[in-house]
């Protein structure tokens, strides 16, 4: 039986990526920054085939405890940074653990010598910081390929910017380090919609449907999406976890990203879908997934699935 470790694995994207290799029979070892709080990682216990799950404490500003976490792995998914949108401190709460964080998981990664793969889950934010926002030089009716430039503002929120910097970080160790004996493969979701498998409520995405359900605006920039009717791209996070399986099992993708990306509609029609009504609009594809679609098999589902699962 394989081992995995899946930073990140009792989260919202993390959850279903647990779920997908356990079903698939891998030994699954996820992390827990605060390992005494069961209640973040409770959950995973009643999927099926969680015998095979084996939850271990990670700061991935740790190198002994990343070192530890790697051991005997032969895969590693990193999805453990930060998603906030508002924050205090962007330095502490989300440059150090995004940043500082991949620069230490690819030390530790480069020295262990079990590991076959590595996925890291990006976002969006790799390719554009202006996200829901097109580019520097798009135009709102362009499509967005691999193939584009990626963009970095400086006025963008902080988690886009960090998240920018860490896939560069990630790019960058790739250029410099031609002879590694394992794959990297990355993967960029759009907005990430669906039901949570905890049932809880406190992490951003599901956070970020109930705004949109309820035509709630508590910050600039979710009242941004609303005043401007903002068209908004998303996918299925079952399909993001699916997409990742693949990524992790299918060999000869060393050094790709993917856009991870179904149709995009506006906040009124997103607002519409989550109280069960049709949308006025038809979606349409923006942030193209015609590259994972080809290399991954994966076919995506429309927004209409995971935003009817959130509110069923």
């Amino acid at each position: 039986m394989k081992t995995i470790g899946i930073i990140g694995g009792s989260g919202f994207i993390g959850s279903y990526i647990t779920k997908k290799f356990l079903s698939e029979n891998y030994k699954v070892r996820v992390s827990a920054t605060d390992i005494s709080k069961k209640e973040k990682y409770a959950h995973l216990h009643n999927l099926k085939n969680s015998e095979n799950l084996e939850i271990m404490p990670l700061d991935v500003r740790d190198k002994d405890a990343l070192k530890s976490f790697a051991e005997g792995c032969e895969i590693i998914v990193h999805g453990g940074t930060p998603f906030q949108l508002d924050v205090d401190d962007p330095q502490k709460e989300l440059f150090d653990p995004t940043v500082k964080g991949t620069e230490n998981f690819l030390q530790i990664v480069s020295q262990s010598p079990d590991i076959k793969k590595v996925i890291f889950v990006a976002s969006v934010a790799a390719y554009n910081t202006n996200f829901p926002m097109p580019a520097g030089g798009k135009n709102p009716q362009d499509i967005f390929t691999e193939n584009d430039p990626p963009f970095f503002s400086e006025e963008s929120i902080p988690y886009a910017q960090a998240k920018f910097i860490a896939n560069q970080t990630v790019s960058d160790f790739i250029k410099e380090q031609p002879d590694l004996n394992f794959e990297i493969t990355s993967v960029s979701p759009v907005a990430v919609m669906g039901k949570a498998l905890s049932g809880r409520e406190d992490s951003v995405s599901v956070g970020l449907q109930l705004l949109f359900k309820n035509k709630i605006m508590p910050n600039d920039f979710v009242k941004m999406l609303f005043e401007n009717n903002m068209e908004l791209a998303m996918v299925d996070v079952g399909d993001v976890a699916e997409s990742i399986f693949k990524a992790a099992t299918i060999y000869g993708l060393h050094g790709k990203n993917y856009l991870l990306s179904s149709e995009s509609y506006r906040v009124s029609d997103i607002t519409r879908m989550l109280n069960m009504e049709s949308p006025e609009e038809k979606g349409r594809v923006v942030y193209s997934n015609a590259l994972a679609m080809k290399d991954l098999g994966v076919e995506f589902n429309s927004p209409h699935i995971p935003l009817g699962q959130f509110s069923a």
